[in-house]
C-alpha cells in the first residue's frame, strides 16, 4: 500500500465529525456523512456516530467473528521500519510505503517469547488492534506510522482502528523500558516526581493542568490516542525501583494531583473526549507496598505486604479514587499478590475484612471485581500488567496459558492483556469451554473449570468495553492525522517554555551556609558530572561545562577553583534485572552489602554495590575547594530516596532535582530563579533504618510513607524531637516531606 497520505478522503460533516478514510467506505444519510464499518454497504446501529459509545460498541461486537474478538484482548510491543527495535541482529522489511515493517521477529524478554509476524500479516490475519509504542519518532514519523496502520486496518471487512498505547513521552527521565520510553520530542517536562515537588512549592494544582493540557494536544494532534500513565500509588518504601514514576508519599496530595492529571488528559471528568487521550492509571491497588522493595517482576518481590492496620486505605488506594471519580478510562492492576502471612487484617470500601487470596491483583476477583467495580464505582476497563501470562503468573503458577488467560478475564475480569500477542493460547481457551477438555483433563487443584476458560459472555464484555474507548475517541470516524499540523503543535514555544519553568520550580534547596544565589563575577568554577557509570560521565562533564560557560568561567583544576559544581546522578539496581540483594539507596562505591536468600531474608555473604562512581574523588575535591576557602554545591539527582550523608556533610550547598534540566539547577545557583521546590519524598537518614532483621522484617514497615515512619520506629533510633527516619543535616534541617529553602 501508498502512503496512507497520498490516499486520505475527508469528508466534512456540518454539525458532526470529520470521516476519514482511504477506502470508499463511505455513506451518506440524512445529508449526513458516516463511515461502512463493516463494509456491508449498509447503514447500521454502529455506523451511526450520533448514537451512544456503548450502545455502537454492543452492536458491532455482534458481528465479528470469534477470532477477531479473541484477538481484542491482548496489546503487545511493535516496531516502526525506519527505527531499531531493540533486538540485536534484527533488520526490518519494510512495506511500501516504508513505514511499516513486514519482517518476521523472533526474540526472547523479560516477559516471555515472542514470535512475530510483519505488520500487515499482524492486522489483516491476526486481526489484533491493540499496540505498545516504544520507538521515539519525529511527529513526522510519528504521525506516518500510525496513519499508515490505520490505512492497513481499513482494508479489513470488519474495521476497527488500531489503538497504539505508549507510556510517558513528556518527561526528562532517561528512557527505561515500560515507564519511560521515549523522552525528548514532545515538550519536556521534569520527572513525575519533580513535577509534584513544583507543585508542592507553589501550592497550586495550575502546574498539571498545563501539563496535563499538553499532554491531550500533543498527543491527540500525532494519533497517539492511549497513555500508560500515570501511577496513582503512594511510595512506602524507598527501596521501591520505580518510585521515581510516582508523584511521591504524600496520599492527600496524590489524590488531588489526579483530580486534575484525568480530566485534563482525557478532555474531561465524563470519560475520554474527542480530542482526548484516553488514559490507564496503575498500579491498582497501589504497588508501593514493596517488601523491602524488591520488584514484582521477579519472585522475590511478587508480595504485597500490609503489616500496618489501615495502610491499604489511609495511604495505598486514594490516588485511585480520584482517578475513578473522574472516570479514567483504564486501571492497570500490578503483578504482585496480597500477602496474607505478613499483613494485619485490612478492610475494603464497605469496611468488611478484606480475603487476602493469594493471586497476582490481575488474577484478584475480589481486588478487581469486588473492591473497585462494585465497590469503588469502577466503570471503564482493565488493562493487565505486562507478562502475567508467561513470566510474571504470580499465584496461578499452576495453570497453564490458556487457563491463566481464560482465569484473568472470566474469573476476574480483565479486559486487556498486556504482553505477547497470545491469540493462539487465547483461541485454545475458548475451545476448551466448547471441546470437553476438562472431561480428559484434570482441573488444577484449588481451581474451577469454569473459571478457567474464556466464554462467549467474558469475551464481549472485555470487547465492548475497549470498542467503547475507541468509538468515544472518534477513531472509527477518523483516525488519521496531518504531519504538518503535527510539527506545528508539538514546535509550540509555549509549551516547551511552561516546560522550562516547571524544571526550575522542580528543584529543591535542602542546605545553603549563605553562599546561594553565587555573584560569578571574578570567580573560577570547576565542574564535575559523577554517574553510577564512569564512562557516562565523562561526556556528560563535557556537556556541563560547555552549558555552565555562560554563567561562570570554568577552571579545569578544582585546586584552583573559587567554587565546585557537581552534579551527581546515582543509580541504583537495574529495572530489569534482579539484584542479589536489597536495592542500595547509599551514594557509595564498592560498598560491602548483603545477600538475600530465596525468602528475600539477610544472609551473612556479601556482595559489592555500586550507585555512584568516584566518591573518593568527590571528597578529594570538596578538601581541596575548602582548603582554597572555596564552596562545594552538590546537586542530586533523585530518582530514589536516596541516603544523603556521603554528600551533604562535605557541600556548602545542596540542591536536588528529579531528571531536572541542568540549566534550571544553574539558575538557581546563579541567583536567576529564586528557589520554591519542596520535597514529594522524605530520605532515610541511613541504613539503620532501613534495616531488614533476620526473619524479613524491615524495622521501619514498608507499608507506611516516610512521613509517618516515625509512628513506628523503636524509641531507641529517635532524636530529642521524637524523629528517627528522616536524614537530618549540619544545619538541623530534616529531609522530610514538604521540606525546601529558598533565599
Amino acid at each position: 500500500m501508498k502512503k496512507a497520505s497520498t490516499l486520505l478522503k475527508v469528508y466534512k460533516n456540518e454539525n458532526g465529525p470529520d470521516i476519514g478514510m482511504v477506502t470508499e467506505r463511505l455513506i451518506e444519510k440524512d445529508g449526513l456523512f458516516f463511515k461502512d464499518i463493516d463494509g456491508s454497504g449498509e447503514f447500521k446501529e454502529f455506523d451511526d456516530w450520533r448514537l451512544p459509545a456503548k450502545q455502537r460498541a454492543e452492536a458491532y461486537v455482534k458481528e465479528l467473528t470469534i477470532d477477531e474478538k479473541i484477538a481484542q484482548l491482548f496489546i503487545s510491543d511493535w516496531r516502526m521500519a525506519k527505527y531499531p527495535c531493540g533486538v540485536e541482529g534484527y533488520n526490518p522489511q519494510p512495506d511500501e510505503s516504508g513505514v511499516l515493517d513486514n519482517g518476521q521477529l523472533d526474540g526472547k524478554t523479560i516477559f516471555g517469547e515472542q514470535h512475530l509476524p510483519g505488520t500487515e500479516t499482524m492486522l489483516k490475519d491476526w486481526f489484533s488492534r491493540h499496540l505498545i509504542l516504544r520507538a521515539n519518532p519525529t511527529p513526522t514519523d510519528l504521525v506516518e506510522f500510525l496513519n499508515q496502520l490505520q490505512a492497513v486496518a481499513e482494508e479489513c471487512n470488519h474495521f476497527i482502528p488500531v489503538q497504539v498505547a505508549s507510556n510517558s513521552r513528556n518527561e526528562n527521565a532517561e528512557p527505561v523500558f515500560g515507564m519511560n520510553d521515549a523522552a525528548g520530542v514532545f515538550a519536556t517536562w521534569p520527572g513525575t516526581l519533580g513535577i509534584a515537588a513544583a507543585v508542592k512549592g507553589d501550592g497550586k494544582f495550575d502546574v498539571i493542568d498545563k501539563f496535563a493540557d499538553c499532554i491531550k494536544r500533543e498527543w491527540n494532534i500525532t494519533g497517539l490516542r492511549k497513555g500508560y500513565m500515570y501511577m496513582a500509588d503512594c511510595m512506602t518504601d524507598p527501596r521501591w525501583q520505580r518510585s521515581y514514576g510516582t508523584f511521591g508519599e504524600d496520599p492527600d496530595f496524590i489524590e488531588e494531583a489526579f483530580d486534575h492529571l484525568i480530566p485534563g488528559i482525557q478532555g474531561g471528568s465524563n470519560g475520554v473526549a474527542k480530542d482526548g487521550v484516553a488514559v490507564t492509571v496503575k498500579h491498582f491497588p497501589g504497588g508501593g507496598a514493596r517488601e523491602n522493595g524488591f520488584d514484582p517482576h521477579y519472585k522475590a518481590g511478587q508480595w504485597n505486604v500490609y503489616a500496618t492496620e489501615g495502610s491499604l486505605q489511609k495511604y495505598h488506594i486514594r490516588g485511585f479514587k480520584s482517578a475513578i471519580r473522574h472516570n479514567a478510562m483504564s486501571i492497570m492492576p500490578y503483578y504482585s499478590k496480597p500477602s496474607a502471612a505478613k499483613s494485619t487484617v485490612q478492610q475494603d470500601m464497605n469496611g468488611n475484612d478484606i480475603d487476602f487470596a493469594p493471586y497476582g491483583f490481575a488474577y484478584n476477583k475480589y481486588f478487581i471485581d469486588e473492591i473497585l467495580r462494585k465497590q469503588m464505582g469502577f466503570k471503564g476497563y482493565i488493562n493487565s500488567d505486562t507478562g502475567i501470562v508467561h513470566n510474571m503468573s504470580w499465584g496461578v503458577e499452576a495453570l497453564d496459558e490458556p487457563e491463566r488467560i481464560g482465569f484473568a478475564v472470566t474469573q476476574s475480569g480483565v479486559d486487556l492483556i498486556s504482553g505477547l500477542f497470545d491469540n493462539e493460547y487465547g483461541k485454545e481457551a475458548y475451545l476448551r469451554g466448547k471441546n470437553g477438555y476438562y472431561d480428559t483433563h484434570e482441573v488444577p487443584e484449588g481451581f474451577n473449570k469454569e473459571d478457567l476458560i474464556l466464554t462467549d459472555e467474558s469475551i464481549d464484555r472485555a470487547v465492548v468495553r475497549t470498542l467503547t474507548e475507541m468509538f468515544e475517541l472518534g477513531m472509527f470516524e477518523n483516525p488519521y492525522r496531518d504531519e504538518k499540523m503535527a510539527e506545528l503543535v508539538i514546535a509550540n514555544e509555549e509549551d516547551r517554555n511552561e516546560a522550562a519553568l516547571v524544571h526550575r520550580k522542580s528543584v529543591v534547596l535542602l542546605k545553603n551556609d549563605g553562599t546561594l544565589p553565587v555573584d560569578a563575577k571574578g570567580k573560577k568554577v570547576y565542574a564535575e558530572a559523577f554517574y553510577k557509570n564512569s564512562e557516562q560521565a565523562v561526556d556528560a562533564t563535557k556537556k556541563l561545562r560547555e552549558n555552565l560557560g555562560e554563567y561562570c568561567e570554568i577552571t579545569d583544576s578544582y585546586e584552583d577553583a573559587d567554587l565546585a559544581i557537581l552534579m551527581l546522578h546515582p543509580s541504583s539496581g537495574a529495572y530489569f534485572t534482579a539484584t542479589p540483594g536489597y536495592l542500595e539507596l547509599d551514594l557509595c562505591e564498592d560498598k560491602d552489602v548483603c545477600d538475600v536468600d530465596e525468602e528475600c531474608r539477610p544472609m551473612e555473604s556479601t556482595h559489592k554495590e555500586t550507585t555512584l562512581s568516584g566518591i573518593s574523588k568527590i571528597r578529594e575535591i570538596a578538601e581541596a575547594v575548602h582548603k582554597n576557602g572555596g564552596k562545594v554545591i552538590s546537586n542530586v539527582n533523585v530518582t530514589l530516596a536516596w541516603q544523603l550523608g556521603n554528600i551533604e556533610t562535605i557541600s556548602d550547598v545542596l540542591t536536588v532535582g528529579f531528571d531536572t534540566f541542568d540549566e534550571a539547577v544553574f539558575d538557581v545557583i546563579f541567583g536567576k530563579y529564586a528557589p520554591t521546590g519542596k520535597l514529594p519524598i522524605t530520605f532515610p537518614k541511613n541504613d539503620s533504618v532501613i534495616a531488614v532483621n533476620a526473619d524479613g522484617k524491615c524495622i521501619s514497615p514498608n507499608d507506611v510513607p516516610g512521613f509517618d515512619k516515625d509512628l513506628y520506629m523503636p524509641d531507641e533510633l529517635k532524636d530529642e524531637n521524637g524523629k528517627a527516619y528522616a536524614y537530618r543535616d549540619m544545619a538541623e534541617n530534616y529531609y522530610e516531606l514538604n521540606f525546601g529553602l529558598t533565599y
